[in-house]
Parts: C-alpha cells; sequence; structure tokens
C-alpha cells in the first residue's frame, strides 16, 4: 500500500514521511518523517512501551553553521488513543527553547560576537554558543480539552521539569566522542499518575528509514520488483534526523481492560506570523507568532499520506484527526498503487473491492493481534502492550506480522521492520492468503510474490538499547 499512489505524484519525496505534501516542504523544522511505537526489546524491559518520533528530514552532518534545532514556535505532540475511539486519551507535548548565549573573543582590543554554535571544548564537552532545551507536558483526555489535565513531566534526578537537547554532530575536533557526550541526555523521568519511571532523549540520530528513493519515484525504476531484497542503494544512508524518544511503562498507557493501544504525532505552528523586516539582534526578533495552534504534520502508520493519500488532500491529511478519517476512506478501499504496479510490470493487482485486506491491516488492526475491542476505523499505528513479547533484536523478522514475527510491523512498529516491503505484498494482496476471513487468495493472484524495493531494512542496522536509533553521522570526521 505505500510505494506510490499514481504517475501524478512521482515527484514527491519518498522517505516513510519526509516531504511528503506541499505545504510541510516549506516547513521542514515541523516535518514529522517517521514514527515508531513498540514493547521495549531491551533487556528486562519488556513492561514497557518505546515512543519515537522523528522529525526535520533529509539533515546533511555538515549543516552548519547553524545546524538543525527544532522551532521554539512550534508544538510536537505523541498522541495515544486507549480505547479505540480515534480520539487522544494521553498525549505528550514537547516545546523547546533556544537560547543565544553569544559567546565572544577579543580581536584587536574589542570583544567580538562569533559567528558559529561552538567554540573548542572542554575534554568532550563542547562549549557552545546556543543551548537548546524542552520540556514535556503530558495532557489526559482531548489535548485541546478545556477539562483536560496537563502536567510537566520532570527529571528524576532533581526534580526540574526543562531538560537539555545535546548540540547536533558537528565533528570529531568538537566533540571527539560524540555516542558519549549525547548518552549524557537521556533522562529517566517521573511521569503524572504513574508510580514508575520512564525515560526520555531528545537529540539528534541517524536517520531511521531505508528506502530506495531515487529509484522508486522514477516510476518504479527498478529492474526487478520481485527479485533481490538488498541490492538497491539506500538513499538516506548520509541522511540524519532529530528524535523525540520516550519509554514509558504499559500499565501507564493503557485503560481498563484494552490491552491495545493507538499512536500517532503532530505538529502545529501558529495560526499568524509576522515577518519583522528589520530584526534586532535578538534571533527571536525576526519573526511575531500568535494565535491558536494549527496542525500541519501528521504521522501514524508509515507511507499513508506520501503514496496512498491523493495529491490534492495531502496537506489536507496532514491538519486532519483520525476521528473524521472517514474522508479519506476511499484512498484505502480503493488504492491507486496496485493499479500502478499492474501497469508497469504486469502483475496483476487485487480484484476485491473495497479492499477489505487493507482496512483491516491499516484502519482497524488485525482481529486477536491489535484490534482493539471497539474500535472505530481510523489511521494510526496500533499496537498490543501485554498479549505479544517483544522479542530480541537478534531474533526479530524485518517482515513482521506476516513472517510470523508477531511482536512487529503491523503490531507496532519497530526500527527493524521493512515498512516498505511489509506494505507493497499488503498491498498486492498477501492478506488475501494469510486466511483471515477479509479476502480470498483468487483475489490476489500476486499475492504471495516478495515484492521489495531492493534496499533491505532489519534490525541489525540499530542499537539494542534506549532510544534505539544510532549515533548521528558526524559533520566531519577528521580530528586534525
Amino acid at each position: 500500500m505505500m510505494l506510490m499512489a499514481s504517475a501524478t505524484v512521482a515527484t514527491t519525496a519518498y522517505a516513510s514521511s519526509h516531504r511528503e505534501a506541499p505545504y510541510i516542504t516549506s516547513q521542514p523544522k515541523v516535518d514529522g518523517t517517521d514514527f515508531y511505537m513498540f514493547r521495549s526489546y531491551e533487556a528486562n524491559r519488556q513492561n514497557f512501551v518505546t515512543l519515537i518520533a522523528n522529525y526535520l528530514p533529509l539533515q546533511d552532518a555538515y549543516g552548519g553553521p547553524n545546524y538543525f534545532s527544532l522551532d521554539p514556535n512550534a508544538l510536537y505532540e505523541i498522541h495515544l488513543d486507549n480505547n479505540g475511539d480515534a480520539v487522544e486519551d494521553i498525549t505528550f507535548q514537547f516545546r523547546f527553547k533556544n537560547t543565544l548565549k553569544d559567546l565572544k573573543v577579543p580581536v584587536g582590543g574589542k570583544m567580538t560576537s562569533i559567528p558559529l554554535v561552538n567554540l573548542p571544548p572542554q575534554g568532550n564537552v563542547p562549549t557552545l554558543n546556543v543551548a537548546e532545551s524542552f520540556t514535556v507536558t503530558m495532557v489526559k483526555g482531548p489535548r485541546r480539552g478545556a477539562n483536560s489535565s496537563r502536567q510537566l513531566l520532570t527529571n528524576a534526578a532533581g526534580g526540574g521539569s526543562t531538560f537539555t537537547k545535546p548540540v547536533d554532530n558537528i565533528g570529531n575536533k568538537s566533540i571527539p566522542n560524540y555516542a558519549s557526550y549525547a548518552n549524557q541526555f537521556i533522562y529517566n523521568v517521573d511521569i503524572p499518575g504513574c508510580s514508575t519511571q520512564g525515560k526520555i532523549f531528545v537529540g539528534q540520530r541517524k536517520d531511521s528509514f531505508v528506502v530506495n528513493l531515487g529509484e522508486t519515484f522514477d516510476l518504479i525504476n527498478i529492474a526487478n520488483p520481485v527479485g533481490s531484497e538488498s541490492v538497491e542503494r539506500d538513499d538516506l544512508a548520509d541522511k540524519n534526523v532529530t528524535t523525540l524518544a520516550m519509554e514509558i511503562p504499559s500499565s501507564c498507557l493503557t485503560a481498563g481492560n484494552e490491552k491495545v493501544i493507538g499512536g500517532w504525532t503532530t505538529a502545529s505552528v501558529r495560526q499568524a506570523r509576522l515577518i519583522n523586516p528589520k530584526p534586532g539582534s535578538n534571533n527571536s526578533s525576526a519573526s511575531k507568532e500568535g494565535g491558536p495552534w494549527a496542525q500541519v504534520s501528521r504521522l501514524g502508520m508509515p507511507l499513508v499520506n506520501e503514496v496512498i493519500i491523493g495529491l490534492k488532500d495531502k496537506d489536507k491529511f496532514n491538519a486532519s484527526q483520525p476521528k473524521d478519517d472517514a474522508q479519506f476512506a476511499d484512498y484505502v478501499t480503493n488504492p491507486s498503487l496496485p493499479f500502478l504496479i499492474e501497469a508497469l510490470f504486469q502483475t496483476p493487482a487485487p480484484t476485491n473491492f473495497p479492499r477489505t485486506d487493507l482496512v483491516t491491516a491499516f484502519l482497524t488492526g488485525v482481529p486477536g493481534l491489535n484490534q482493539p475491542a471497539n474500535v472505530k476505523g481510523s489511521e494510526m499505528l496500533r499496537l498490543n502492550t501485554s498479549d505479544v513479547p517483544p522479542v530480541p533484536a537478534a531474533n526479530q523478522n524485518r517482515l513482521g506480522v506476516v513472517a510470523g514475527d508477531n511482536a512487529g510491523f503491523p503490531n507496532g512498529r519497530r526500527p527493524g521492520d521493512d515498512v516498505v516491503d511489509i506494505e507493497l505484498r499488503v498491498a498486492m494482496g498477501l492478506l488475501c492468503h494469510a486466511g483471515l476471513g477479509v479476502c480470498s487468495p483468487d483475489d490476489a493472484k500476486a499475492g504471495t510474490l516478495g515484492f521489495t524495493d531492493g534496499a533491505i531494512q532489519q534490525a541489525s542496522q540499530f542499537n539494542s538499547t534506549f532510544p534505539y536509533l544510532k549515533t548521528p553521522l558526524a559533520g566531519a570526521t577528521s580530528t586534525n
């Protein structure tokens, strides 16, 4: 269901959710790229759920002098629905602040402000000219509800509610051991109403998505789409991303007897922005933001807005909420991707309409696995938090549920789940051969073929401990 939607959108950038809609291309700081939600598979953490929301795509490691801070005028959110009604019951809201220290050096008898974000380090600690910090607010109830409760998460070591974000990986001369430096910003946190502590990390990471980007959007210019799964180039191999990672006790996310939670991420900006034609020396004076929040990014299931939603509705989808997803149902029940694959490669597309198999996988969850007892059809990741034990990284199958690994996608999503290959195969009717009763094998003649983009993704490409995603690529590797 998700390689490309039609030839008319073939120029849209493709990478789980990088630059997926016309408007968001102009707002990279609030562009949500990937969302992961899975039972923690780090040793002795099986009673926790890890949530990872990535933003700000296609970061070149050498992107100085300002690098990739998040937007202090934006609202970044992770939403969780724990009763199946497609309305958030818990939201974690992230707000950021940049503080300019205005470091100066003596030049000809005058102290002159430096043009860089740092000076030479003290050991492994960078001397920063800009400090980036953040807060996390837990909202119980609808995120905009007047009667919802709001409380800040606090640092278990000291009780403060403001956390520091590590600077991006400038290079080995500025930060000799970035992995060790960044690990200092993994915080144990106290969560309102929860008796067990969780964890938070916010910072730059190596981009976690793997995709053969250029050839995919050149009308799937792959010699054999059912050929080798590991012969094509990963076009994101040299890119970084900014990660908001949380590890929360499962019991603090569920409600009553319902074991399944749904999740999605958003980003919002203020409705009004006034550009200052004569900004002062304070960077924040370049514009003035105001008015209510306006949602401009949304991400749950990977690749939906890129390759399912029609070009005319992509901005509309980014501004929408799961409870209103009936307006987009035709894109799932009558998808254009299988039609295009058939036209390009003469592999027959499924013939069951409406595509109830895709509704099951992406809008309701799979019965007996990750479908809530009282579910309203809507697009989001869904995770069974207790019935399916997490699988250690060494034993994970990159194809998740369709390969018998029920701890993987679409039962949540782990970093090593190869969602491109999974969704291609599901789009072409693999679930019609799974005995679910949603369609028959005769409806999907090509349903058992191993469709692939040729760029493999698997658990070995990631760490096995929180925050799981790899250390970001350095802007410079020389230490001269």
